[in-house]
């Protein structure tokens, strides 16, 4: 998936000059953490958290607070340089740089103007869609040798009980001789499936593979 896919491209910004106080209002009114700081070309020349307004702002439980540095210009608490990514990277790769660089929020750019922006929040909406979990349905791990072809003979099982896969991911096993398939299917009463996995030989770990005794 492309970033384009997942950026949102309204854009909250503002100009270097503007003021900490206009920084603290459009956080409060549009509830956003981050806003991008531009200039009249749409060129980011930083970045301010509600975080960095926070601190920057007098406390309301002192008396002799002075409230006049919330009329300083907004450049001088913003984070610069900023770092970028661009419309046609992959999803999967600016995950590691929201991991890595410990960031909650990356403007996207392209043609060195500011077209959008994706969040960690972004990230994670996206996650829970691609894996499914808003969705009615069962999980299912499955255990399998880390050798070619083995997807399609486990998927070959789903599909001889006509029941649609929701997502499929793959996971490293503690044993690297190993890799986990976990499968999320669109039905509510998946037994028969596992039932047949195990049947085929398959180790499950989710449902784990202990037999129900037979009554």
């Amino acid at each position: 998936m492309l970033v384009e896919e997942l950026m949102n491209r309204n854009m909250i910004t503002l100009p270097p000059n503007a003021t900490i106080r206009e920084a603290l209002q459009l956080l409060e009114k549009y509830k956003i953490r981050h806003i991008t700081i531009v200039d009249e070309e749409m060129q980011v020349l930083g970045i301010v958290s509600d975080r960095d307004v926070r601190d920057a702002s007098p406390s309301i439980f002192l008396d002799a607070s002075d409230f006049s540095i919330l009329n300083k210009e907004i450049s001088t608490i913003m984070s610069s340089p900023v770092i970028t990514i661009h419309p046609m990277d992959f999803v999967e790769e600016i995950a590691y740089i929201f991991y890595d660089k410990e960031i909650a929020c990356l403007p996207v750019v392209s043609q060195n103007r500011l077209v959008g922006v994706v969040t960690e929040k972004d990230m994670l909406y996206k996650l829970i869609q691609l894996t499914g979990t808003h969705e009615q349905s069962s999980l299912i791990e499955v255990k399998v040798p880390d050798q070619p072809g083995q997807l399609p003979r486990v998927a070959s099982v789903f599909g001889n009980h006509n029941v649609n896969i929701v997502s499929v991911l793959l996971y490293p096993y503690k044993d690297p001789e190993y890799k986990v398939l976990v499968f999320r299917v669109k039905t509510l009463n998946p037994m028969p499936i596992i039932n047949d996995l195990r049947e085929a030989g398959y180790a499950l770990l989710w449902p784990n593979n202990i037999m129900e005794p037979k009554k």
